[in-house]
């Protein structure tokens, strides 16, 4: 299996790319050039983990028949002060709300994500240590 995106420059330092037919405009700040029209690349890597971890942690929990009422995903990336800059620390925060939410169920579908499904955290922690927390608040 693979995928493909197919990115565009559209003038400027602005982009289109186009994934799995999905339109998303991709642009520069400002002060390099840009537009601002549209979010920076590096970000993006932290939604896609967000959004792969978070699709695996929703779709375990279902299996143990959890179903929290609000979940969030925080991601926080910290860059490396030289070039090439990338992502060398990242913190995922996974908030949970719910009635009689049973947290060593949190827990196991957290670290499955982590530790077994989630092709994009197994990329990044190549070269990032990637942390994480688990917080439940009151529904």
């Amino acid at each position: 299996m693979s995928n493909k995106v197919d990115v565009t420059w559209t003038g400027d330092m602005s982009f289109e790319a186009d994934v799995n037919g999905f339109k998303l405009a991709l642009d520069a700040d400002e002060k390099v050039g840009g537009q601002n029209k549209g979010p920076r690349p590096k970000p993006l890597t932290l939604a896609s983990l967000g959004g792969c971890t978070g699709m695996d942690v929703i779709s375990i929990l279902k299996k143990m028949r959890v179903e929290p009422s609000w979940f969030n995903v925080e991601v926080d990336g910290e860059l490396t002060e030289e070039h090439p800059k990338y992502y060398h620390k990242i913190h995922l925060t996974y908030s949970f709300k719910g009635e009689n939410l049973d947290r060593e169920k949190l827990e196991k579908a957290v670290n499955l994500s982590q530790e077994r499904y989630c092709g994009v955290s197994e990329l990044l922690r190549k070269g990032a240590a990637i942390s994480s927390e688990i917080i439940v608040l009151q529904d």
